[in-house]
């Protein structure tokens, strides 16, 4: 958020504040999707004792979730990866741009020169 067109450090905070309620919620969602997808496993396997059955769901929860943490730090890292690319590319085509820029700049330079000099001499 912008005040008077200023950014302050509240928006910081705010924004901070967002993402980790929303990292939370996802965090919870995915939890609670595993405890569900393990709950079922154990429906499937009626001969499983209450202890083996939340042996089972621990063991699904902690493989689930740490499969689902690591793909998403490989997510994260890949995004990072990728930001550096695009900037690289982004500042080598920029520079490019100013080259060209810096060319056409000194061939107008050189062309109205020589207009300018062919204007004095052709007169005379």
């Amino acid at each position: 958020m912008t005040h008077g067109g200023q950014h302050t450090p509240d928006d910081d905070r705010n924004g901070l504040l967002a993402n980790a309620v929303e990292g939370y919620l996802l965090a919870r969602t995915h939890q609670d999707r595993a405890r569900r997808e393990a709950e079922d496993l154990c429906a499937r396997m009626p001969w499983l004792t209450t202890a083996q059955a939340e042996d089972v769901t621990r063991h699904y929860l902690h493989q689930r979730l740490e499969l689902t943490r690591r793909m998403l730090l490989d997510t994260v890292e890949r995004a990072a990866q990728l930001r550096q690319e695009y900037e690289d590319r982004y500042a080598a085509l920029r520079h490019d741009l100013l080259k060209r820029h810096a060319a056409c700049a000194a061939a107008v330079v050189a062309c109205a020169s020589a207009v300018t000099t062919l204007a004095w001499l052709l007169p005379r």
